[in-house]
């Protein structure tokens, strides 16, 4: 059986400096806000050339907090996509504010820049693109239409994205605020939940970092309504380790990609995914959009090839937002993807023999 995404492999990598990096957290016993949470945030902020990173407990729990320093609430809008995992809106719908759904491009399966300025009203308080599978969003189109109305907050959502680069400028660094997730499936993940902020703006860093920890400024001092948002050390460790070897991990992943492109050059019976010219992507998915995914998803099983459906009722379809009234066809880019999207396995460390077998099995059903 192939694997999905093969986290085994690379924890047999660095088995030897995981069990090291732990057994130091267990010996200095600061379990919650250790040393290595600061030498995380501060390896990550030259890493993604930005000020300020702030570690927190998950990707989810990013977006809240960056909305919340932001002052974001009740009677507020904040634009996003519907394709996408539902933490995105989900924040956005918790915090009191309301999602506003921008379709997508029909390559880069990315906020469809286009369709963003129709979507802005005086409610609007902060837009969020969302990097899919591996790449980010059209930043510098978006970041140009926040500026022209108003300087809107924009908050880059890279929980795939991370690493990525738009431009020549590293997702995470590329507008008001980065948010992404070490949930362990990330090209970057760590072994349980876990996230990060980041900003050049030093106000919004105080903020996030206070409300990481109930908004409190000092020890029994909270000028700000906060949560429990920590990383905990132990993740943070591991990130250390996992950090020493994601450049030649992202390497590997996109050359597992240019194996899967060379399958579907030339044919049209699959669309392969587009990374824009001014990005590089990290492939946190491999995802081809199919007529009948159902079928391949069957026909791949049974050579023993997993393949998953990502996101196949887009957000706007789902229960929890049927009070913003939309129906199906409004979005209707989003809505093929999310039909006909399907994820292949991908990982730095898929062997070349699994790579053959599925790129034969490819050939022979597409």
């Amino acid at each position: 059986m192939v694997p999905f995404i093969d986290l085994k492999a690379q924890q047999d990598r660095i088995k030897p400096q995981i069990d090291v990096a732990i057994a130091r957290v267990l010996e200095h016993g600061k379990y919650i806000m250790g040393p290595e949470v600061q030498e995380l945030e501060e390896r990550l902020a030259n890493y993604v050339g930005v000020k300020h990173c702030i570690g927190v407990a998950s990707g989810t729990d990013s977006l809240l907090i960056a909305m919340m320093a932001l002052g974001i609430g009740a009677g507020d809008e904040v634009i996003t996509v519907p394709y996408t995992w539902i933490s995105t809106a989900e924040m956005i719908a918790l915090i009191g504010a309301t999602p506003v759904f921008v379709d997508i491009e029909e390559d880069t399966w990315n906020m469809d820049p286009a369709k963003l300025e129709a979507a802005i009203t005086p409610k609007t308080k902060a837009i969020i693109p969302v990097g899919i599978f591996g790449q980010t969003a059209n930043m510098t189109a978006i970041n140009q239409i926040a500026a022209k109305h108003g300087n809107l907050a924009v908050i880059e959502d890279a929980a795939q994205s991370f690493g990525a680069t738009h431009h020549g400028k590293r997702s995470c660094g590329l507008s008001t605020i980065g948010s992404t997730s070490f949930f362990p499936s990330k090209p970057l993940g760590c072994y349980g939940d876990g996230g990060a902020l980041f900003t050049d703006n030093d106000d919004l860093a105080q903020r996030m970092r206070q409300i990481r920890v109930h908004g409190q400024a000092q020890k029994h001092h909270h000028p700000l309504l906060g949560l429990n948002g920590r990383l905990d050390t132990i993740q943070a460790a591991i990130l250390l380790c996992k950090l020493d070897i994601f450049d030649e991990e992202t390497k590997l992943r996109q050359s597992v990609a240019q194996s899967y492109d060379q399958v579907f050059a030339g044919t049209t019976k699959v669309q392969a995914p587009r990374v824009g010219p001014e990005n590089t992507s990290v492939y946190a998915q491999y995802t081809i959009l199919t007529p009948k995914p159902d079928t391949l998803n069957q026909q791949l099983k049974d050579q023993g090839i997993p393949s998953v459906s990502y996101y196949a009722t887009p957000l706007h379809l789902q229960p929890v937002f049927a009070y913003l009234n939309h129906k199906k066809g409004d979005f209707p880019i989003t809505e093929k993807v999310a039909s006909q999207g399907l994820s292949l396995p991908m990982s730095p460390y898929l062997k070349r023999n699994d790579i053959d077998s599925i790129k034969t099995t490819l050939a022979t059903t597409i």
